[in-house]
């Protein structure tokens, strides 16, 4: 199925992908190794594992749908409905569920979810190309150097007279470099000293003119005072959970675009970001107003009771 090409797609570059009533796919990230039984050596890798118990929808499966397929939000979330229904339904039916380069879910004697990952996929980017490969050991043998006699080799007295004439003219170079370098560098220190002069003469110019400036405004414009509503009240209706702060963003300006006056009600104990449609102070007109955009807006909207910090 196409959204199985999704999860596949966001598996490369985000660690938990939630599929929401079903359960999140996990990738640990793992070095490279050298298996010592097989001499073979393995590159970075990143393997897959399953938990059942996070199933909230974060909005990253969701959106990523909605996005590829030029389609809404929520006929994205009715796409994985569907999707994860037919899932469990072949589970319950002692089917093995096999997901391309992922792996496969079953159930065990208990009917809990069992899940066994692809040993031929690998979701680190790092390594795109990159296959197992045999290494072989290598044997290192010490040269050993036969100490050979030196013989000296008398020195003509002609080319001990040109090493001498070649000594003394190499001195006088030197020392003939070294004046010039000195001069060189007393030149360069007039010139520092010449520019720095000039650049105080400059700046003490453009402050004068900046102190002589004035400036008036005539006819200031009035004061504007804007007074804002915050919302308050420990009721709130949830819109959604996000793993990532961004989305979370993107869907309070969905809301805020439609009408709602959402809010960012804090980060839960999984780490996701709940939003908010409304907060309330009456229990009795939060849970009208869930009913109401259960009907209208979302089905899977729920009451959260959690007061806000100041």
């Amino acid at each position: 199925m196409q959204i199985t090409t999704y999860i596949n797609d966001l598996l490369y570059r985000y660690e938990c992908i939630i599929i929401p009533g079903f359960g999140a796919l996990l990738t640990q990230y793992h070095s490279a190794r050298i298996d010592s039984d097989t001499h073979v050596l393995f590159p970075p890798s990143k393997t897959l594992s399953f938990n059942k118990q996070l199933q909230t929808n974060d909005g990253l499966l969701a959106n990523h749908i909605a996005s590829v397929e030029k389609c809404s939000y929520e006929s994205a979330l009715q796409k994985l409905r569907t999707y994860t229904k037919k899932l469990s339904l072949q589970l319950t039916e002692g089917t093995t569920v096999s997901l391309s380069n992922i792996g496969d879910f079953y159930l065990n004697e208990e009917n809990s979810v069992q899940f066994t990952p692809s040993s031929t996929q690998n979701f680190n980017t790092t390594s795109f190309g990159l296959s197992a490969v045999g290494i072989h050991k290598v044997s290192r043998q010490k040269e050993t150097h036969q100490q050979k006699e030196i013989v000296p080799i008398p020195m003509n007295p002609v080319r001990r007279f040109k090493n001498g004439y070649l000594k003394y003219t190499a001195i006088a170079i030197i020392a003939i470099s070294l004046v010039s370098l000195g001069g060189m560098k007393m030149y360069e220190d007039e010139v520092q000293k010449y520019n720095f002069a000039e650049k105080q003469k400059a700046v003490t110019v453009v402050e004068n003119q900046i102190q002589q400036a004035t400036f008036s405004l005539e006819n200031p414009l009035p004061t504007l005072n804007l007074t804002f509503k915050k919302q308050a009240g420990k009721y709130h209706i949830i819109a959604g959970a996000f793993r990532i702060a961004t989305n979370a963003d993107k869907k309070i300006k969905e809301l805020t675009d439609i009408g709602f006056s959402p809010i960012l009600v804090g980060v839960n104990k999984y780490g996701l970001h709940q939003v908010a449609y409304s907060s309330y102070e009456d229990r009795l007109e939060a849970i009208k107003n869930l009913r109401e955009i259960k009907k209208s807006q979302n089905s899977d909207a729920w009451l959260l009771v959690k007061e806000l910090e100041k």
